[in-house]
Formats: structure tokens, sequence, C-alpha cells
């Protein structure tokens, strides 16, 4: 195996000189497709044991066979067919011919789309999202805990990078525990097969694309999970990763091209600097590494410049969506990938799928870089990105620091205000995603010190201030830990596998301070969920004063007040300074308590947080 990952990672450009020798038609993808859809073209991959050497042949009312191309690859064929807006749903054979031999054929379904009301349907500002690793939640079968056909073997719970045994059916028994903590969209990271040989667990080395991975279920269980979130009113947001694909897959061990994925003399990893896409006086080696080095030796980096590699992706993509009914994607390491590319997959996904909701990682403290990959921003640029939205870490970052900083003049809780003041270079802020922490990041209750009041307070502003909430699976019951390494912020869910001493999926198994924690988070994102002006009313902040931060979210109809004390010691404020949003209202309804509270004087606690709903 290790001679493999050299040959893969570092000496690609051999690849093509001998053959994989593999069944004489292996795969056809996509598998099917679907009749009705905006863009009336279709390539099919296909791949089997010296494929070129034969002819193609077709024949269906409304598909017209435009081209067929033989690669360098012997073992590839790319088939152009166009579906024309009237054909039927129906199956018709394509033939593999060859003289002297007995044709192959392949059944190929064109199925008619599924316009079903609350299918992919959007995630927004209405939602809470919650991100599970599905290895690490809940092992709801086991017979799918390992295959002997598969590279990594059984499950070692006590090593933080093997596979656990978590899987759909996992999740799928807690969706009840999900609704009721106030859950409305649920994101997993990837669940597409990882048959890596080490650490495969965390789903970003992809080794087939059309395909669940068989210890996590099947792809009809992936479509029944999405279709029992939706009939349980919650969502689902699929996690897709453009830039790269793990050199187990049959794309990587049996390239069609040497341009499949960008290739170097010698391993060349990226160098991580979004700066060097983004500089108008950077070098073009640099903005080649950022772009085209490798993420790791074990993620081949994908050649978005190649067509074969755009249509591949692109068709992958919303074959998953057309299928599972999916109403959002997360994009992983969206800087690393092509720009032009990127803008050209949005505009040809969104025309297919208008209302799915879209947004990339991007990891940085800064608006301005999280900003540039918007759609909209322009300026020196020479390309719309089509872009909704990114993962705000500018906002995470600024809430630690008021959370945990000394307010000064552009720190402590008065960095949060100057990072919100910098929402005019968004097209939208509501759109964007928000969160305390993820999967490659240390957990929210260490960041905060274990402290309940901020803990409570980085809750407070998660579900109140703008864009979409999204929290990490467990830190509604305090699971801790910093990411270093990433494995320890990526526990199991105790509860989730027979034999766990405590199921903390019950109140039964939560110790006090974990049900404490829980029902906060809990009667807050209920509170959320039902209060529409923390959907999509407008935000106005005002500057702190002696560590008092105070925001409102309003609208035409309500108006919900926000005031967080960033001091060690409780204060007692005034409010007269906030009579514009105020408007002359004398009490308010404390959200937590349920108690009210006279708006002349308002006492807040060390590091602690009001949400206060204002009366008429």
């Amino acid at each position: 195996m290790k001679k493999r990952l050299f040959f893969t990672a570092c000496c690609l450009l051999t690849a093509l000189g001998s053959f994989a020798q593999i069944p004489a038609l292996e795969r056809v993808e996509p598998m099917f497709w679907w009749v009705g859809m905006h863009n009336p073209n279709l390539q099919l991959l296909v791949h089997g044991n010296n494929i070129s050497a034969r002819k193609v042949e077709l024949k269906y009312p409304g598909v017209t066979l435009v081209a067929v191309h033989k690669v360098e690859n012997p073992n590839y064929l790319f088939v152009d067919l166009r579906v024309s807006s009237g054909t039927i749903p129906g199956t018709f054979p394509i033939k593999f011919i060859k003289a002297g031999e007995t044709p192959l054929i392949y059944s190929y379904a064109l199925k008619a789309r599924n316009h079903s009301a609350g299918r992919v349907q959007g995630v927004t500002g209405k939602d809470l999202i919650y991100l599970i690793m599905p290895d690490r939640f809940s092992n709801g079968d086991k017979s799918n805990d390992s295959f002997s056909n598969m590279r990594e073997q059984g499950i070692h719970r006590d090593s933080m990078f093997s596979r656990h045994g978590g899987d759909l059916q996992g999740i799928i028994n807690h969706l009840g525990y999900l609704k009721d903590l106030g859950v409305t969209s649920i994101w997993l990271t990837p669940a597409v097969e990882n048959d890596e040989p080490h650490a495969s667990y965390h789903g970003y080395a992809v080794t087939d694309h059309y395909k669940i991975d068989a210890r996590y279920g099947t792809n009809a269980l992936y479509k029944e999970f999405v279709d029992k979130c939706h009939s349980m009113g919650m969502k689902v947001v699929m996690d897709l990763v453009h830039n790269h694909a793990g050199t187990e897959g049959y794309t990587i061990l049996d390239m069609p091209m040497k341009s499949w994925v960008h290739q170097w003399p010698q391993y060349t990893k990226s160098n991580f600097k979004y700066e060097a896409v983004m500089d108008p006086h950077g070098s073009a080696a640099d903005r080649k590494q950022m772009l085209d080095g490798w993420f790791d030796r074990r993620m081949a980096d994908m050649n978005q410049d190649n067509p074969y590699v755009q249509n591949f992706l692109t068709q992958n993509h919303i074959w998953w969506i057309e299928y599972s009914g999916v109403d959002g994607l997360r994009l992983d390491t969206y800087p690393y990938n092509d720009p032009e590319y990127m803008a050209k997959w949005a505009v040809d996904v969104k025309a297919e799928f208008p209302h799915l909701t879209i947004f990339g990682e991007v990891l940085t403290p800064l608006p301005y870089t999280q900003a540039y990959f918007t759609q909209g921003n322009t300026i020196n640029r020479g390309l719309d990105t089509h872009l909704p939205a990114v993962t705000d870490a500018a906002v995470k970052d600024a809430i630690y620091e008021a959370l945990n900083g000394k307010d000064g003049w552009d720190s402590g809780v008065t960095h949060l205000y100057t990072i919100l003041a910098q929402d005019f270079m968004y097209q939208d802020p509501s759109r964007n995603t928000i969160f305390l922490d993820n999967h490659d990041m240390s957990r929210m209750l260490s960041m905060v010190g274990e402290d309940m009041n901020k803990y409570k307070s980085a809750m407070a502003m998660l579900m109140t201030l703008r864009g979409v909430p999204q929290m990490y699976y467990g830190d509604e019951i305090l699971m801790k830990n910093y990411s270093n390494p990433d494995g320890l912020v990526r526990e199991d869910f105790p509860g989730g596998w027979d034999g766990d001493k405590k199921d903390k999926f019950t109140a039964e198994g939560r110790s006090d301070k974990e049900n404490d924690a829980f029902n906060y988070v809990r009667k807050l994102a209920n509170y959320r969920k039902n209060t529409p002006v923390l959907h999509n009313g407008k935000l106005m902040q005002y500057l702190p004063e002696q560590g008092i931060y105070v925001y409102f979210r309003y609208d035409g109809k309500s108006t919900v007040m926000v005031v967080y004390n960033s001091n060690d010691k409780e204060e007692t404020t005034p409010t007269a300074r906030y009579s514009e949003r105020i408007k002359g209202v004398k009490s308010a309804k404390n959200v937590m308590t349920g108690e009210t509270l006279d708006l002349a004087n308002l006492t807040v606690g060390a590091k602690s947080t009001l949400i206060l709903e204002l009366g008429k």
C-alpha cells in the first residue's frame, strides 16, 4: 500500500503507461438521468476494458447521439447526448459494438423529474443547521460496520483515526431528538464512498462520486433519510468536494487522461493562502500553487480547467440533488477551486434548482476576504462568482473576541460590532452561515473556558444575529476539546452505540449541568424557530459603551432586543440611548425566563446576555 501511495501521489504522470485490468463494461455515469432538465446536454463517462475500441449506438425518440470522445486512456469513452424537452421517460439500450465480438449493452433509463412539494426548498434565515459527522453520531445498523472488500477494516472506537460505525440509520433513529431540540436543517459531512486505507471516516476523500459509503448505508437509504427529514419539517444540506478526490478512486487509479488532476514533478501541496488568488500584485507561481497544489497526499487535486472534469463534477452534483431532493449545498474548500469553473457551476446548478441554497467554506477572520468570494463582488475580479453565501468565520472569531477579550477601541465586544459594520461588502449578509465551531476546529465550550455564562451568551448571539445559524453535534450537551488533532473534536455522541455507559440523547443520561445547557439551547432554538423577526428582520446595532453591547432585530411587526454584558461583573445600564428602536416601549419580556422587565434600566450578569421581546 505504501508503494501505491507513492505512485499515486508523486508519479501520476506515468499512470497512463499501463492500463488497469477492469471488466469489459465497468460503469456508465451518470447511471441514469431525467427528462425535462434545463440543460438538454448530457455527457456519459463510460469506463471499461479497452472500451474505446468499440463503436457506440443508441436509438430512442428525443435522444440524439451528438459525439463520442476517445481520450488518452483506452479504458474510457465520453459520450455526448442531447435529450430534447419533449422526450418521454423510458429505458433504452446503449450498445458498445466491436466487430467479431458480442456487443456490450447498457440499459439506460431516463426518468421523470420529481416536482413534489418540499423538495429542494432551500435553507434560509428561518433555519437552524445541525452539523453531524455520520461516523461519530450513532450506530443504527451493525451489519454495515465493515466490509471485506474495502480497504479499511473493522471499527475501532478507541482510535480517533479509525471508523467508529456511525451511519445513516443511526441519524434517522434520532431525528425526533433533533426536532425536539429545535433543529430545522441537518448538514452531514460527506456521506459518499471514501474507500481509503486510513482515516477514511471524515468523508472528504471521495472514491466513488455516485455511491453512498456502504458503511453508512445505501443510496436508497440516503434518499429515505432526506424524505424522512422533509416529512418531519426538517431540511438537508449536502456537503460537496469539488477541489479533490481520494487517491483510491477509480478515476485516479485509472485516470482518463494525464490532465484529469493537477500534475507536479513531485508532490506539491497547496500554500493554503487565499491572498494568492486575491492579490493584484501576486505572482502566477503563488496563485498556481494555491489553486493547483494538493490539499493532502491522499487527495488528488482535480483539474477543473479540463472540460471532462467539469462535466463529471457538475452532472454528479445535479444528479444527487435531483435524486435525493436535498435543500442546500455546502461547498468544501471553496477558494481552492478554479474561479471560472465555480462561477459556471453555480449558474448551471441554480438553473436546474432555483430555490437551492449554496454556501462556500471560506475560513478567514477577515470580512473582505470572505466577501471577495461571494456573488456581486466583481471589482478587480473580472467575473461574478455567483456564490450566494459563505461560512462566516469572521463573525465566529468576533464572537469569541467579544466573550474572551478585553474591550477596547477594536478589541473585546467592540470587535464584534466592527465586523458586523462591514456587512456592506456582501450583496446579502443574511445568507451567510454563522457558526461557533465545526469538525475542523476547537469546540465552543473549550473556546470559552467552560464558562457557562459565556456558553449561553455564545448560543444567544448565534441564534439572534443575522445569518443562518449552524451548530455542531454535541454542543448542546457540552461536548468539549481542542482541535489538536482534529479527532479530539470528532468524538462519538454518548448513547449512540449499544453499551455506552451514558445515553445523552435522554435527560436521564445527562448531568444536571448538561441538562441546563440542553434546555437552554432547546428553548432558544424553538423560540427562534417560531419568531419570524429573527429569520429575516433587519439588524440594528449600537456602538458598545462600557462593555455593554446592544443590538435589535426588527421588522414592521416585532422587535427583539439583545443586551450583552462583556464585563466581569454585573452591570446596570440605562436604555434611553436606544430610544430610536425602543420607540417608547416601557417593558419587555425576558425570552428565556418569561419575566417582564422595566426597560428604563437593565441589569445584566457578568458575561451574560438578555434576549428581550419588546411589548407593543
